[in-house]
């Protein structure tokens, strides 16, 4: 063989190799990229799923706040604040009051 096959042979080795290095450092970035996404949407879905809970908790207030709405309009409310707090009672009413 000539010097120029072999020089030729050569080249193209070394381009082969050149290829196969880029593709291989390529593959290295890229698995890298794919675990910092993965770290992040395990964090997003943790956070998706404690804000989840925080929504529920938020509802569950609303309900417990509008049945309490819904309450303080009764009758039945009224006469409990004005007994406790006014000391106010029905004309036919008896109270007992302990001594102390």
């Amino acid at each position: 063989m000539s010097k120029t096959r072999r020089a030729l042979r050569r080249s193209k080795r070394f381009g082969v190799h050149v290829i196969a290095f880029t593709i291989l450092c390529l593959l290295i970035v890229a698995s890298f990229g794919k675990l910092q996404l993965k770290r992040k949407s395990m964090l997003y879905q943790q956070k998706e799923e404690e804000l989840m809970e925080l929504i529920a908790q938020e509802e569950a207030r609303q309900e417990e706040i509008e049945e309490l709405r819904k309450y303080v309009q009764t009758k039945k409310y009224a006469e409990e604040v004005a007994k406790e707090r006014l000391g106010l009672v029905y004309e036919d009413e008896i109270l007992f009051k302990a001594t102390e």
